[in-house]
């Protein structure tokens, strides 16, 4: 199967960690972002990263950096949204999302992803991992997985209808991914969750204690 696209989605407020780029933070003496393009260079034909402001501040990682189309901020699918239209001037037919402050995630994200999208007119498919049992205690006995919106395959097929989407105040990804019957994919989470992402000055921490 031939290798999507491949965008980083750097987009975010990062409120919790006081502003600013997450992705530029260090962890074991490398940047997120860094990381998070390291995993996903081998998995993926090319990358783009999706940041808005002054692009030049991105510079030593070497991308091409897309902003937002979409006014203010609306979230990842604006990011999304992004990768689509660069892609489709790439000629190409999908593209695969990762967040920026998600050093972690699985090295054979890519190849799960498209699996699992096998037999799909459009292929659209978001990762998932088991969710704990307190967790789904908590959600009432709902589905027994956490959905990561942030890492997809996403379809350039349908950028029109999610451009449509935002434009009409569409921000919640799944209500878009379930509108086109999307799918999961089921990554493992042990010893712990591959998409734990960082958020706070906790989880800075912690990614650090598990780089050791």
């Amino acid at each position: 199967m031939t290798k999507p696209l491949g965008v980083i989605l750097a987009g975010g407020l990062a409120t919790r960690m006081g502003g600013g780029d997450k992705g530029l933070l260090q962890v074991g003496g490398q940047s997120l972002l860094s990381r998070v393009a390291d995993r996903l260079a081998p998995q993926v034909a090319g990358m783009a990263l999706n940041a808005n402001g002054d692009p030049d501040r991105f510079s030593g990682l070497g991308l091409p950096v897309i902003a937002d189309s979409i006014e203010g901020y609306a979230g990842p699918l604006a990011g999304v949204l992004a990768g689509m239209d660069w892609a489709a001037e790439q000629g190409a037919d999908t593209i695969v999302t990762a967040a920026a402050d998600t050093p972690f995630f699985p090295l054979d994200l890519v190849e799960n992803l498209q699996a699992r999208a096998e037999g799909m007119p459009h292929p659209l498919v978001l990762a998932t991992t088991p969710r704990s049992g307190d967790e789904a205690l908590k959600s009432g006995g709902g589905k027994r997985v956490n959905r990561h919106p942030t890492f997809g395959l996403w379809p350039v097929a349908l950028r029109d209808d999610l451009r449509r989407g935002l434009t009409e105040g569409l921000r919640k990804v799944v209500l878009w991914t379930d509108r086109h019957d999307g799918r999961e994919a089921l990554f493992e989470a042990d010893p712990f969750d591959p998409f734990f992402n960082v958020n706070t000055p906790e989880d800075l921490a912690r990614a650090e204690s598990l780089l050791a």
